[in-house]
């Protein structure tokens, strides 16, 4: 078996939310040159929300680091009035480390997450902007469906898609017996 590459640090992954968080996910967010200014200010002030007052904030995260910089996340919560569905509000990869899987591996904690939490549907919505197609594409690739498109919702030309996904539980497997 090849050892682990010496030229690219380990990832590490955490859900839990620190104080310098917010600073380093200021940069993260700005990196991705995607997202409008009142939109950062929304994924900080979510940050801030679940530091502030914890798993009663209703907000879940996922951070993932590499040398000690955080260079992916993503937040989620559950959807209220429902039974079982939740909201991804957020995913984001820092440009020099997209490509590296982390994109999917955020997808997938978050979704073992929240089977963890008793859900069983995320739904994700998102912009048709060109500037999005890729976002798009990532999560028809990570098994989400196009579940609404609603027109000019955040502006003429800019309509919101809405993607899900169902997500089985991960019941644990019984072994057989051998007879």
């Amino acid at each position: 078996m090849r050892a682990r590459s010496a030229r690219r640090p380990a990832l590490r992954t955490r859900t839990r939310a620190r104080a310098a968080d917010l600073p380093a996910l200021r940069r993260l967010v700005e990196s991705t040159e995607v997202f409008y200014p009142a939109e950062i200010e929304i994924a900080l002030e979510l940050l801030e929300d679940r530091l502030r007052h914890g798993a009663q904030s209703g907000y879940e995260f996922v951070f993932v680091e590499r040398a000690g910089q955080l260079v992916g996340y993503c937040a989620w919560g559950a959807v209220p009035l429902t039974k079982g569905s939740y909201d991804l509000y957020w995913i984001a990869v820092a440009p020099d480390a997209q490509g590296l899987g982390i994109g999917q591996l955020l997808m997938r904690r978050a979704e073992l997450e929240v089977v963890k939490l008793g859900g069983g549907r995320l739904y994700i919505e998102t912009s048709s902007r060109a500037s999005y197609a890729r976002t798009r594409r990532f999560y028809r690739t990570a098994g989400y469906r196009q579940a609404a498109r609603l027109p000019d919702f955040y502006a003429r030309g800019d309509d919101k898609v809405v993607f899900c996904k169902t997500i089985p539980s991960r019941a644990p497997s019984r072994r057989r017996a051998h007879t």
